[in-house]
């Protein structure tokens, strides 16, 4: 998860060219999960929610709120054939007195993803896309589907104006508290370069309980669930 979303995964974070096998998706809910969130060194506020917007039409959202700054995030998805289909996206950012607003399209007709707004003209693509093809925030939802499934975590992220591999591994079980009661939890990771991601994942939580971004051995994002409903 690059900051852009936790990413994990946020809309930052993990995919390898190959397109996945069909996999029969876990059933889709709506949910809304409070996080205590841990922004450049200031305390925060997370949320992340998804809403069905009809249609087989999901919208799934992460905001982060702090002092400093305001951050916002949004995908359009549906299912097919077992995978989470990106439609569109917003990344919207507030720092201080510097702001960014990225729009996406992910248009699976022509098999292409276009970005508009703040972004350099190199990065406003065409992108090709392949079947399995996810953005940031759409990975938390996947990595919890595929951990539950004993799946490979191995992805393809498609997301500001270019295409990448996200890998993850799985390091282990942890326990962690959720909502005032122990749980345990299987820890993934993936590291690139300098960047590193590490989440939590929890049987019957829709989104991993846990995330943590580091750069250069910081942390520069904690997200930690606080209550689901």
């Amino acid at each position: 998860m690059n900051l852009k979303a936790p990413p994990l995964m946020f809309r930052a974070a993990t995919l390898i060219a190959l397109a996945l096998p069909s996999l029969p998706a876990l059933a889709i809910e709506p949910f809304t999960a409070d996080y205590q969130a841990s922004y450049m060194g200031l305390q925060a506020n997370g949320t992340m929610s998804v809403v069905a917007q009809g249609n087989n039409r999901w919208r799934y959202s992460l905001n982060i709120r702090n002092q400093v700054a305001n951050l916002s995030q949004n995908t359009v998805f549906d299912e097919k054939d077992g995978r989470y289909r990106p439609l569109s996206g917003s990344d919207h950012s507030l720092m201080l007195i510097k702001k960014k607003n990225v729009d996406a399209t992910y248009d699976w007709d022509k098999r292409e993803a276009t970005w508009s707004g703040d972004i350099k003209p190199d990065r406003a693509g065409p992108v090709s896309l392949q079947a399995g093809d996810m953005d940031g925030l759409l990975m938390n939802l996947a990595l919890v589907r595929d951990v539950a499934a004993g799946k490979p975590l191995n992805y393809r992220l498609v997301e500001d104006g270019r295409a990448k591999p996200m890998n993850y591994q799985i390091a282990g079980k942890e326990s962690v508290t959720v909502e005032g009661k122990p749980r345990e939890a299987t820890k993934v990771v993936r590291g690139d370069g300098k960047r590193q991601i590490v989440a939590w994942v929890v049987p019957g939580i829709p989104v991993p309980v846990r995330i943590v971004q580091r750069e250069n051995g910081s942390d520069t994002l904690d997200l930690t669930i606080k209550s689901l409903r």
